[in-house]
């Protein structure tokens, strides 16, 4: 299908309702970047992570001779995007896909990509670019005004205590804290360690939903026999129990569900096509907080494919109360009920091979 027609197809199904200064644009595909187009769409409408990306750039943006990196090609990406006079189209991604490239050799070859993987490296490159752009900030002679320091200002600590690092855009909006509890089953002491993440990477298991799925990636294991646990009290290897718990719920919640699976017998991985049922509405509950949080679905990157090696990757995104379908650089309106179609299948040899794989959630800012 030639864009031209998707896009005034979409522009004439949404007629009056296309939301007022929202852009819905396909990307091109250069051969086998799915993986990347899928994600992509899936940040550009999580919005606040759009909005701060593009109000940084724009506050930060060193004329002409500025080194590219990943984080200004994606910003230019986005520009490209919400700042286009037409309101469907397509774009090719071309300077961030060889940006990516370039950074990172996993990504070179034209094999199929994991998109669980991208997102990742993406994530963690821009809080390096933006962690070590705060500090130059810091360290040059201008930076008296707190203008200057991205994100504003880090309040300096008293008696030369080491400074924590800045918090970035990445980090408000996709970072949360899990606690990892280890009790020795000998002498009841529980050691407690506390992890950062923007995502949660959960197994699955055949017919059950993403609040299961919670629940056992919560749920408490024994470590026994080769696994004991290293009691620093009983200055021993003893038995305990383990168990992780959320902490700090983050403000956009990323859940990836672990459907690459390696079988022994097999020598490779095998796709698990278990159905697994994802909510529009989600309720957390963390440990500081005595509310549970309450989060939206916005976004669902899609893996369609028998497995892990080959297969293509789409997204459905939820703009302004309004399902859109993402398929490289097609793009189309679709029902809610839609996403019922990519909760996996009940029996294994099912023909449908299209499965959510990373769900994206929005946390609703009040509190239940």
């Amino acid at each position: 299908m030639v864009m031209g027609a998707s896009g005034s197809k979409l522009e004439k199904a949404l007629g009056d309702q296309f939301p007022e200064g929202e852009r819905y644009f396909g990307l091109e595909n250069f051969g086998n970047t799915c993986y990347c187009n899928s994600v992509l769409q899936a940040l550009y409408f999580c919005t606040p992570f759009r909005e701060q990306l593009l109000e940084y750039y724009a506050n930060n943006k060193s004329p002409g001779d500025a080194e590219e990196n990943l984080l200004t090609c994606l910003a230019d990406l986005f520009m490209q995007v919400s700042q286009s006079k037409k309101k469907t189209g397509v774009i090719a991604p071309k300077r961030f896909v060889q940006r990516v490239k370039k950074q990172n050799e996993l990504f070179r070859s034209y094999m199929h990509q994991d998109a669980h993987e991208f997102l990742n490296f993406l994530l963690n490159e821009l809080v390096d670019i933006l962690e070590k752009e705060s500090s130059a900030a810091k360290d040059s002679p201008q930076s008296s005004s707190p203008e200057k320091v991205p994100n504003g200002p880090v309040q300096p600590l008293a008696n030369g205590v080491k400074k924590e690092p800045p918090i970035t855009l990445v980090h408000k909006n996709f970072q949360g804290i899990l606690t990892n509890e280890t009790r020795c089953l000998r002498c009841e002491t529980v050691t407690a360690r506390d992890e950062t993440f923007f995502d949660l990477s959960v197994d699955i298991e055949q017919n059950s939903s993403i609040t299961s799925c919670l629940k056992n990636f919560s749920s408490t294991e024994t470590l026994n026999a080769e696994d004991k646990f290293f009691c620093d009290k009983c200055c021993s290897l003893q038995e305990a129990q383990k168990r992780m718990k959320i902490k700090k719920a983050p403000h956009i919640l990323v859940i990836h569900l672990k459907r690459f699976k390696y079988i022994e017998q097999l020598g490779r991985y095998k796709k698990l096509s278990y159905r697994v049922v994802f909510p529009m509405e989600l309720k957390i509950s963390s440990t500081s907080d005595d509310v549970d949080t309450e989060y939206s679905l916005f976004a669902v990157v899609v893996h369609v494919g028998s497995g892990p090696n080959h297969g293509h990757y789409v997204s459905l995104v939820k703009s302004h109360n309004h399902w859109l379908f993402f398929d490289d650089e097609n793009v189309e309106m679709v029902e809610e009920s839609t996403l019922q179609t990519f909760f996996g299948s009940s029996h294994e040899y099912s023909g449908n091979t299209d499965h959510g794989y990373i769900l994206f959630y929005e946390g609703l800012g009040g509190k239940s």
